[in-house]
């Protein structure tokens, strides 16, 4: 079955799931939100950690991946509890509302270490890490899940998610343009990054309010109570069981993990590169506008492409163009003009993985019904966001190791020759590696062929059943 008549399926089967602009708007006011938090992590908190508390790059990667790998637990524990959460407000959007204000303060706690031993400096690195973490899954994942909640349309989902990702790459762009000036008009150093997300904080909590109060959970909100009360109630073993029958899910966490690990290494190494390999370390806002501008351009031409060819077609097509963007960096990395034209290029190919990316994940719910008779949208968003933060995790523990590999030495004017490697390896030739993983983990999916049948069997079967 084509592309565009899986469309029209979609469109007949749910024609009560329109999604207005506000909504919309209001839906990817949430990322924003989240990046102020994600982005931080990938762009600065590395950096903050060696050269503004001064530890060990290697003691702080290992703490990140740890953290991430135990962060899993809880993963699941809140994915379990979203799918068990039943009030008026939906199963979503009451976490929303109850994480939005202890988001905010996760945010200054990460940038507010004291200034005591090294030792006990770990010892708050690794506890306010974790919190944060915490914080940000209890918030994240009902977030995502929101997204399968608002409509079961393919397309409008596919709209809405691109939304989401624009938002969300003006999340990266203002974190990555704004932190460091504003941190300095605060008086710079530690103070001063305090300071900063002391405001980013309270931004944050406000946009994740206007989330909550100008979105609608749909799905499974029409005279399906009975129906969904069942589905609430999978147990914990049956439904993970599920996820491993759930063919497509398995793919996108694998991809997930691939694309946390480039995206943390191709966000925090540009303080890096931009200090040290060209010599300004006023190019790292640069840098990053140069690649997320053009993926936001992107992305707002990226809905027709999507109709016409599928999300699958159109991520390995960006995949390709991401890789072409990195040997552009390679011919000559000590030129500003190629590093940032490779920018550019990279920011272009990376825009259909990041529009569809989310919207993928939710229609593997669909086929994750269909395949095992139970509806666990939040056990899957949870497992597939512990995938993704694994590999953010990895990502920035090896951004970490890479760099004590070299030699690093946080805050020094000068690095040694195999300090240097260690950064171009980080910018280049790792963020290659992956891609090519990522490409050849997405050839077998199929999902945009099949989700129009899938959906409408599922609909029959509601229907004989009610």
């Amino acid at each position: 079955m084509s592309v565009n008549a899986n469309a029209s399926i979609n469109s007949s089967v749910n024609k009560t799931n329109k999604i207005g602009f506000l909504e919309k708007v209001a839906y990817g006011s949430g990322d924003l939100a989240s990046n102020i938090i994600f982005a931080s992590i990938t762009s600065f908190l590395v950096f903050y950690y060696t050269d503004i508390t001064k530890v060990s790059a290697a003691a702080v990667g290992s703490i990140m991946l740890i953290s991430r790998l135990l962060d899993g637990i809880v993963d699941i524990i809140m994915g379990l509890i979203v799918d068990r959460t039943k009030t008026k407000y939906g199963k979503a959007r009451p976490w929303i509302l109850r994480m939005c204000v202890p988001f905010a303060i996760s945010a200054i706690l990460l940038f507010s270490v004291p200034d005591i031993g090294e030792n006990a400096k770990l010892i708050y690195i690794f506890v306010t890490y974790n919190i944060v973490n915490i914080i940000y899954t209890s918030i994240n994942i009902p977030y995502g899940v929101l997204s399968s909640l608002i409509t079961q349309d393919q397309y409008q989902r596919s709209v809405l998610n691109i939304i989401r990702m624009i938002f969300s790459l003006v999340g990266n762009i203002g974190i990555n343009m704004l932190t460091l000036p504003i941190v300095q008009a605060f008086g710079g150093g530690a103070k001063g990054w305090t300071m900063a997300y002391t405001a980013f904080g309270i931004i944050a909590s406000l946009l994740f309010l206007a989330t909550f109060f100008f979105t609608k959970e749909r799905v499974g909100s029409e005279g399906r109570e009975q129906e969904e009360s069942k589905k609430e109630n999978v147990p914990v073993m049956v439904g993970l069981k599920g996820l491993f029958k759930n063919k497509y899910w398995v793919i996108l966490t694998a991809n997930g993990v691939a694309s946390g690990v480039n995206l943390s290494v191709a966000m925090g190494v540009n303080v890096y590169f931009a200090s040290y390999i060209l010599g300004n370390p006023n190019l790292t806002g640069t840098l990053m506008i140069s690649m997320t501008l053009p993926m936001v351009l992107a992305l707002f031409v990226l809905a027709p492409f999507v109709k016409k060819f599928g999300k699958r077609n159109i991520y390995l097509a960006g995949i390709v163009i991401q890789i072409a963007g990195y040997v552009v960096t390679l011919l000559n990395p000590l030129n500003v003009s190629m590093v940032l034209i490779g920018a550019v290029i990279r920011g272009i190919g990376a825009a259909p993985g990041m529009g569809v990316g989310f919207a993928m994940i939710a229609d593997s719910v669909e086929y994750g019904e269909w395949k095992t008779g139970n509806r666990t949208e939040g056990l899957i968003f949870s497992a597939q966001s512990y995938g993704g933060k694994a590999g953010t995790g990895l990502g920035g523990a090896l951004i970490g190791w890479v760099l004590a590999w070299g030699g690093y030495v946080g805050g020094a004017m000068t690095q040694s020759a195999s300090a240097i490697s260690a950064i171009k390896i980080l910018f280049i030739f790792i963020p290659i590696a992956v891609s090519i993983i990522q490409f050849l983990l997405l050839v077998p999916y199929k999902l945009d062929k099949e989700y129009g049948d899938i959906l409408k069997e599922l609909e029959e079967r509601k229907t004989k059943q009610a």
